[in-house]
């Protein structure tokens, strides 16, 4: 995907949302689960100095003293992780856990409510210390309690947490990324068909987009049908236009031509001469015109036609045979069944009646039509076996210049338009030298459906 793609753009926002909601949730969580552990600790400590409170007294020495029955082996066991000391004025009483060493003193020597709290403890331990301070009857001064656990094991806990859940949210962000990849191709389909729909516009201009599309595309679609309609209203103006100023020029061009015949006959053979080339130059102009107009319509309607060659080709010869020229000719049709040529029979008509009425006009036995269809495209060629071009072919398919086969006739507008309507449908026009001696003309299009 580019950089200007949609679709990254979506994936590159909703990648870099969800990465950053992770991260904090992952946060979150290991803040809460640290929270949550020190609690259980805490009201575990707790529930354990309650027990000891419960049976504290004062020794004869005056050293505070529990009969309390603690169960947890790690009291008993020298730097065991659990600890508990128990202060007065005359001394102090420990667990077996502390050894020689102390817990550390309190924050608030006369807190009579327990506090909870991280401090450096004995044998270089981190600890949770609870502490209180309580009084007993017949003393004087408050006993401070002070129960400890050593919280290696909660940071090694919490830290293993802390990495699990990070493979999880990491799984979690894979596994998201992959759901909204396909929430934006479905999200995007629409637009898919919009293209397709376009891509129909294209080939017919009188189509129109009228499929179901989501309330955030209709404006779009309303808006590219009203441009369609702008558009096409425009193209129908511009060919009505064309079209009027062709018929209006023929009459004045019809007037002219009999002034030029008046003006031989009178006679004026040179003033005659000079009238036919202006008449000819403004005909093939004329001509180019309507070819223009006619041109542009056959690509608005590209991929919607289909033609027969061989009915069209028939259809032509079966009318020049019956000409004086063509009875003394030989036509050998020779096309192959199933070939379908992408443009209107109308146009076709048009365009091999052009060519095989050329042929026809230089021939001097024969005339052939062959078509053929192969996987890369379709094709017809028309060959006549007459004396060939004698300009070139630039020359020849110059829009009102001289096809010359036989030293006299104009063909060369004939051969342009044609060359016009072929390429508008995306097809090519080549001329060349005929194995027959005269002029190869050879039509081309690329495959289409129901080509073989």
């Amino acid at each position: 995907m580019s950089s200007g793609s949609l679709r990254w753009r979506l994936m590159l926002g909703a990648a870099a949302t969800m990465l950053v909601t992770l991260t904090l949730a992952l946060l979150a969580m290991s803040l809460l689960f640290s929270r949550h552990i020190e609690r259980r600790v805490a009201e575990d400590l707790q529930r354990e100095a309650l027990r000891i409170v419960a049976s504290l007294h004062v020794d004869e020495a005056g050293l505070p003293q529990s009969g309390a029955n603690v169960s947890d082996p790690r009291y008993d066991t020298p730097a065991g992780g659990r600890y508990w000391q128990l202060t007065s004025m005359a001394g102090a009483s420990r667990s077996l856990s502390l050894w020689d060493e102390s817990l550390p003193d309190p924050v608030d020597a006369d807190t009579d409510k327990w506090r909870a709290r991280e401090d450096d403890g004995p044998f270089n331990q981190r600890i949770m210390l609870l502490e209180r301070s309580v009084s007993l009857e017949g003393v004087d001064r408050p006993i401070r309690v002070q129960l400890a656990q050593n919280i290696a094991d909660l940071r090694i806990a919490r830290n293993q947490f802390r990495r699990e859940l990070g493979l999880f949210l990491v799984a979690l962000w894979l596994m998201l990324m992959a759901a909204s990849w396909v929430q934006i191709h479905l999200g995007l389909k629409p637009l898919r068909r919009l293209r397709n729909e376009l891509e129909r516009m294209r080939r017919s201009p009188t189509e129109r987009l009228d499929g179901r599309y989501p309330s955030e595309v209709m404006p779009l679609t309303s808006a590219i049908n009203r441009l369609a309609e702008a558009r096409e209203r425009d193209v129908v103006r511009a060919r009505r236009r064309a079209a009027d100023l062709a018929h209006s020029l023929k009459t004045p061009l019809a007037a002219l031509g009999a002034l030029s015949r008046r003006v031989r006959a009178a006679p004026q053979p040179a003033l005659a001469d000079d009238l036919d080339r202006v008449l000819s130059s403004a005909g093939a102009a004329l001509e180019a015109e309507l070819a223009r107009s006619r041109a542009a319509a056959i690509r608005d309607q590209i991929g919607t036609s289909e033609a027969d060659p061989v009915e069209v080709a028939d259809r032509i010869v079966s009318v020049l045979q019956r000409t004086e020229r063509g009875a003394g000719l030989v036509y050998d049709v020779d096309i192959e069944e199933g070939v379908r040529l992408p443009i209107a029979g109308d146009d076709l008509m048009e365009v091999l009646g052009a060519l095989i009425e050329n042929a026809t006009r230089f021939a001097r036995r024969q005339v052939s039509v062959r078509g053929h269809a192969a996987p890369e495209g379709v094709g017809l060629v028309v060959e006549d076996d007459g004396p060939g071009l004698n300009i070139s072919v630039e020359e020849a398919l110059q829009r009102g210049g001289r096809l010359d086969e036989a030293g006299s006739g104009n063909h060369g507008l004939g051969l342009s338009i044609a060359r016009d309507i072929i390429e508008a449908t995306q097809g090519t026009l080549t001329l060349g030298k005929s194995a027959l001696g005269g002029l190869r003309v050879q039509l081309d299009w690329p495959t289409i459906r129901g080509t073989a």
